[in-house]
């Protein structure tokens, strides 16, 4: 894949760039290497000086990146201006706290005592140069829900994004570069796919950390494990959005629209799955099919546009294939399934609703990324974990009830590293984020992200 920005509301290839040589490759770990050796020894006074100067730049640059965020991957410029929102959010938080987050824990003493002990305590040090390998799907979040805890520990970051955000991957670059930190402490490398296991291969970098594909986690984890690396992996979502009877039925088919369309549908936590309650599922499913059909799709420039194009025309080309798969099964659209009227440029889907979902269409337990929905009826709570847990994956989940005891058993029983009550999936800086099964392990975000990347250090002392 050319690494170029392809803007996806007509398919223009706008620029172009090479890839870097293996010499430069080299001379950039090198430069991330030297830079730890100083970066680890500053105070969390002077990181958080220069996070919240890094995050000062990022809300003037709000507009100007958010269009060019647009351009590179398609999210309507709304939510490209929301995700610049929430990187300075998070940026602003890991300056504040991440001292405490990192604070040396001290055990009981009469644990301290019967160790032998006359005092023990835990210290977390940074570990070094860290790769991470992004997505293109929320281009700035995922680097800085990385980037912000790894640069306050004390680590440096060697960025390889994903090849169809080039420009944004080097405004990354530039921005830390603008806020005063050390050359070499942030950097992106834009190379191939083919160059990763090289670069995690150097023994100057000591971990990584990927959001995207199974397959591509899959790669970089046999590749860390070989070379015995911490890594941290978000992989893929099928996450299920429940809806019980005793649910407020109107908001959460209101609700379900937002987080099945949510960057165009084109999120791992986004919901995927709704299952419905019989006693209310013609009720939701009424307003649900309602909102989904009132999306406005169009150019994700235009302010007014709720549904861009999808990033690629592989990307729809894939989704197309599942919907068209279910529908040759026996499945039924209640909406879209096709691609807009006149859309005869740009890599646009209209929003779907597939219903008449079984067990042998791909799309039961495949992640469709875009905008389409399958909607099952579901006879009791049972049945309704049943289905939800059928997955290979466990990212997060959504359930609308108001029984506790629907509650208890919801977060006892979901197989999923988060179970949302009475709202949509979302990420915060100070929640632990990630899930169990094929959607990866370690956790990102509050003090669980801060101090994947770190060294519990015993210090025991006679």
């Amino acid at each position: 894949m050319p690494i170029a920005t392809v803007n996806p509301a007509d398919g223009e290839t706008l620029k172009t760039f090479d890839p870097l040589s293996e010499r430069e490759t080299e001379r950039r770990i090198a430069r991330a290497d030297a830079a730890f050796r100083a970066y680890r020894t500053t105070s969390f006074a002077e990181r958080a000086r220069l996070m919240e100067a890094a995050a000062g730049l990022l809300e003037l640059d709000e507009r100007e990146v958010a269009r060019l965020v647009t351009t590179e991957m398609g999210k309507p410029v709304t939510a490209a201006r929301a995700e610049v929102a929430k990187c300075v959010k998070a940026m602003r938080w890991y300056a504040r706290h991440a001292e405490s987050l990192l604070a040396d824990e001290r055990p009981d003493e009469a644990d301290v005592r019967d160790s032998g002990a006359v005092s023990a305590r835990v210290h977390y040090r940074p570990l070094g140069p860290v790769l991470a390998v992004m997505p293109w799907n929320f281009p700035l979040w995922q680097v800085i829900r990385f980037a912000a805890p790894a640069l306050m520990a004390g680590n440096v970051g060697l960025l390889k994004h994903a090849s169809n955000v080039p420009q944004t991957a080097l405004y990354l670059e530039e921005l830390f570069q603008r806020a005063g930190y050390a050359e070499g402490c942030f950097q992106t490398l834009l190379v191939s796919s083919g160059a990763i296991e090289s670069v995690l291969r150097d023994p100057r970098v000591v971990a990584a950390t990927l959001t995207g594909s199974e397959p591509a986690g899959r790669s970089v984890a046999a590749i860390a494990g070989d070379e015995v690396k911490k890594t941290v992996l978000e992989l893929g979502g099928s996450d299920p959005f429940i809806v019980m009877p005793s649910a407020d039925v109107a908001a959460a088919a209101r609700t379900a629209v937002t987080a099945r369309v949510q960057n165009t549908g084109q999120s791992c936590i986004a919901a995927k799955r709704f299952l419905v309650h019989t006693d209310v599922y013609d009720t939701f499913t009424e307003a649900f099919v309602a909102g989904m059909r009132e999306l406005t799709v169009g150019d994700p420039l235009d302010e007014a546009t709720d549904v861009g194009p999808l990033s690629s025309e592989r990307g729809r080309s894939d989704l197309e294939e599942l919907v068209n798969d279910a529908l040759a099964q026996g499945a039924t659209a209640l909406c879209g399934a096709r691609r807009p009227g006149g859309a005869d440029r740009g890599w646009y889907y209209e929003p779907t609703v597939l219903t008449g979902i079984t067990d042998r269409m791909r799309i039961h337990r495949e992640e469709s990324f875009g905008p389409v929905a399958s909607l099952y009826r579901v006879s009791d709570i049972q049945e309704a974990i049943d289905i939800a847990n059928d997955v290979p994956f466990g990212l997060s989940s959504n359930v609308w009830t108001h029984d506790d005891a629907e509650v208890d058993r919801f977060v006892r029983d979901l197989e999923a590293g988060g179970v949302y009550v009475n709202g949509m999936t979302a990420s915060h800086p100070a929640l632990p984020f990630g899930g169990v099964k094929r959607s990866g392990y370690g956790r990102e975000l509050a003090g669980h992200g801060i101090r994947e990347f770190c060294n519990a250090t015993t210090v025991w002392r006679a």
